[in-house]
């Protein structure tokens, strides 16, 4: 095996790919968790890389990790294989998660008192593991850490009500052929032990079962929704569609018009897919289950139509300055609701007149001719910075999805450009001024 088959997914290696290939594992599948001590027997070997892990200081490139365990433990257990030979005790050896070993090695020798550091949370599976099944595992670890897609995500959970099926009908003494275990499709395996347990509700895999052992905080719902749209859609659709990213309402109304217009569905994907236009995908859906007469060709145009409609009405009122007659009728309308008794006969017939001294004072407060106690922002920055959020804004409307790492930095600059915002509205008062200044030379 090369170096490049240890460090890449096989042809195809997608999630569900990688599980169905844990799953063919017959050692894989008897893995069980355990807490294993760090010193003496049943603790596990292995050969380590780095400087003593006793040492009276940490090791600089475990610091952050080591710091990280002290406070909320070890999230990801390792993963090790016992090994048993004839008249001796079985040993534990770490297959993954050295430095997780190592950092935790050294809490138990120099923060004995730290409760997170008692036992080493690991998953144990009969050893020795074949050189595929080491890779299968990391391979399986490193996806993991990753945010699971729709049609992943709902491969896992299928995946999971067979194992609890399976446990439930051999309890019940109910033998499962071998060849309902070399079903490679999840949805056809699950469908296949359901006709083995037939009506017995005591071999049934409930989906609160399946959340519960999977620990997903994720409702009955939203997991029979996952698993009902994976089912209507062809597999190679599906890895299609997770990475294109769509959503999984799109998915399930896609699936819905596909029941009904397969060719019209069929036609719709190929032709924004081939054309990169997969953001139209909401709209043309929803056309095509409106509009039963249309053909995919118009019933993209028709999507095109509608999506360039709302883009617009959204730029419009992004970019909308409201004229003086507005900004007058606001503050006479927030004069009013501010009044706490009714007018009296003197200022009747003159609606506008009490608004005058308080402009009168504006405009002493602040003279025509005072500069800003800091450098105003060029004018193009901000045009740039408009241009780039309403871009953000439509994309965002038109069903596409913002990744999670970008999601924190927008964030952390919108809070940030927030409290300068709030500071900005405190030190000047004559925000409203500047619109109306800037209507009235437009």
């Amino acid at each position: 095996m090369t170096s490049t088959s240890l460090e890449a997914p096989p042809d195809g290696g997608s999630m569900i790919r990688l599980t169905e290939i844990l799953h063919r594992s017959v050692k894989l599948r008897q893995r069980r968790f355990e807490m294993l001590p760090l010193r003496g027997q049943g603790a596990p070997f292995t050969e380590p890389h780095a400087r003593n892990p006793s040492d009276s200081l940490p090791p600089s490139e475990l610091a952050d990790l080591i710091s990280s365990m002290s406070v909320i433990g070890l999230l990801e257990p390792v993963l090790a294989e016992e090994i048993v030979v004839d008249g001796k005790a079985p040993t534990i050896r770490l297959v993954t998660g050295e430095r997780r070993l190592r950092a935790m090695r050294w809490g138990a020798v120099n923060r004995p008192d730290n409760p997170h550091f008692q036992a080493l949370p690991a998953v144990v599976c009969p050893g020795p593991l074949s050189e595929e099944e080491r890779h299968m595992w990391r391979f399986v670890e490193n996806f993991a850490r990753e945010p699971l897609r729709p049609g992943e995500q709902a491969a896992a959970l299928l995946y999971q009500r067979c194992a609890i099926l399976v446990g439930k009908l051999l309890k019940a003494g109910k033998p499962v052929p071998q060849e309902v275990y070399a079903i490679p499709d999840p949805a056809e395996r699950f469908l296949a032990l359901e006709k083995i347990r037939g009506t017995d509700s005591s071999c049934a895999a409930p989906w609160s079962e399946v959340l519960d052992r999977l620990g997903l905080q994720l409702n009955e719902r939203k997991a029979g929704e996952l698993v009902r749209a994976f089912r209507a859609l062809p597999r190679d659709l599906t890895e299609e569609m997770d990475e294109a990213a769509v959503r999984l309402n799109t998915r399930i109304r896609f699936a819905e018009l596909r029941n009904g217009r397969a060719q019209a569905a069929e036609g719709i994907w190929a032709a924004l897919k081939s054309s990169k236009r997969l953001h139209l995908l909401p709209t043309a859906v929803n056309v095509g289950l409106e509009e039963p007469g249309l053909g995919p060709e118009e019933i993209i145009t028709e999507a095109e139509e509608r999506q360039d409609a709302a883009n617009a009405g959204r730029r419009a009122k992004l970019t909308r300055v409201p004229t003086q007659t507005e900004n007058q009728e606001e503050t006479e309308e927030g004069d009013d609701a501010a009044a706490p008794s009714a007018p009296g006969p003197d200022e009747v017939g003159s609606p506008l007149q009490p608004a005058a001294p308080a402009a009168e004072a504006a405009t002493e407060a602040v003279p025509a001719n005072a500069t800003p106690s800091r450098p105003a922002v060029e004018p193009n920055t901000i045009r740039t910075a408009l241009d780039g959020i309403r871009g953000l804004l439509a994309e965002v409307r038109a069903g596409k999805e913002i990744a999670r790492y970008d999601r924190a930095s927008l964030l952390l600059a919108l809070r940030e450009l927030h409290a300068h915002l709030d500071d900005a509205s405190v030190d000047g008062a004559t925000d409203h001024d500047a619109i109306t200044e800037e209507s009235e030379a437009a």
